[in-house]
């Protein structure tokens, strides 16, 4: 039995009460946006059983009062309400209209109980945001789009997110990134329930790839989120990118930018939601990862070559992010990277291949290999300058899946 099969079967004999496995419950909002909403009616709403794909019972619960108004200004009334909820073996949050707005008291009541009785929740995007408020999240690894992990992670330090993933399980809890993700997510439900063959039926009705390779780091390359990049700012900002190697401070960005300090500080962070300074420091820890990473220098050329002032000044903010020093993040690291062989090879194996790093048990092996602290609380994943958003404290756990852009449950 595969893992994702094993953990299946488990959640399936923990559902209590009247609760079923087939049944699907899909929480909507008020300001919720409309794609993400619709994924999980259009994977578990519609009978496929023709084209092989087993069918689950669709309940789409209002998480507040109604009408519910959603992008467009279309307005939505839903069938049920939370009660609806209580027979429900799997419940999906689609979206979350605000990371900045607290969720209805009444919602995070009714996903706490049903976790409670064995249900699997499901947060789909900023649906993550209302799984951390109702403290479904704490201790556990979540992605959410990368634009938003940053926030995710200051306001709920005990997530340990991770913006590099497609989707994350983590058993009884799945989280998964930004949009397309939520249909991979959803997939693999499907998959995790009914196998492969039914995964692959349902996607070829959506048109969509049964499995999708790579992470968000494809999207994170990018030094600032498109709506940003035709601001004055965003020019400052690839001249840092360009010269990490140099040091400078915040000072010097807000001179190339016109501005006082106080001016540059509130513009930076209403723009991409991190203090300058904790940006400037995460891009050059990021850098650093890359160069131990990629390269032989010492520890010392690393720390010169990122525009640290010393090999001291590096060594601190690197093991505040990481969790644990660099000398020990390039041993992690290369010990986990595959042994022999081109990397069209080792695509081909992990495709064929049962996920088994990622899990709870690998990141422990990976703790053990850093002299430092649990590597659970740390900075944006290594490669692409989007981290460079900002994307810091708590962001980044290491070890990557066998199946790319997926973390599965130990």
């Amino acid at each position: 039995m595969s893992q994702d099969s094993a953990t299946a079967t488990e959640a399936a004999r923990k559902l209590t009460g009247r609760r079923r496995r087939e049944v699907v419950a899909v929480l909507l909002f008020s300001g919720g946006p409309i794609f993400e909403s619709s994924i999980p009616l259009s994977v578990f709403g519609i009978d496929r059983q023709d084209a092989g794909v087993p069918r689950y019972r669709l309940l789409v619960c209002g998480g507040e009062e109604g009408p519910l108004r959603t992008t467009g200004g279309l307005e939505l009334s839903a069938p049920y309400g939370l009660e609806a909820i209580s027979r429900a073996g799997t419940v999906v949050v689609p979206a979350w209209r605000s990371i900045t707005s607290p969720p209805p008291a009444e919602a995070l009541d009714a996903l706490r109980r049903a976790h409670e009785e064995g249900a699997r929740i499901v947060g789909l995007c900023t649906g993550a945001f209302v799984l951390a408020a109702a403290g479904l999240l704490d201790g556990r690894p979540a992605t959410t789009h990368w634009m938003y992990a940053p926030t995710l992670a200051k306001r709920y330090p005990s997530v340990h997110v991770d913006p590099r993933e497609l989707f994350v399980d983590d058993g009884d809890v799945l989280t998964s990134a930004g949009t397309a993700a939520g249909i991979d997510l959803c997939l693999h439900i499907v998959r995790t329930d009914h196998g492969t063959e039914a995964a692959g039926a349902l996607a070829r009705r959506l048109v969509v790839p049964p499995r999708r390779s790579g992470g968000q780091e494809r999207y994170l390359d990018r030094s600032l989120p498109e709506e940003i990049g035709s601001d004055p700012l965003a020019e400052v900002v690839a001249w840092a990118l360009e010269h990490l190697h140099e040091q400078f401070d915040v000072e010097t960005l807000a001179a190339r930018a016109y501005m006082s300090r106080r001016t540059f500080d509130r513009r930076f962070r209403s723009l991409t939601g991190s203090a300058p300074l904790q940006w400037l420091i995460t891009q050059r820890v990021l850098q650093a990862q890359r160069l131990l990473e990629t390269s032989d220098y010492s520890v010392d050329e690393v720390a010169g070559r990122c525009g640290f002032r010393s090999p001291v000044a590096l060594r601190g903010h690197f093991r505040r992010q990481l969790g644990s020093s660099p000398a020990a993040y390039r041993a992690a690291y290369r010990a986990r990277r595959p042994q022999g062989g081109g990397l069209e090879g080792v695509g081909a194996v992990l495709e064929a291949s049962v996920p088994v790093q990622g899990t709870a048990a690998n990141r422990r092996a990976v703790a053990a290999a850093s002299s430092g602290p649990s590597p659970v609380t740390a900075a944006a994943p290594p490669g692409g300058p989007a981290e460079r958003l900002g994307l810091g404290p708590e962001a980044y756990i290491p070890g990557r899946p066998a199946l790319p852009g997926q973390r599965s449950a130990p």
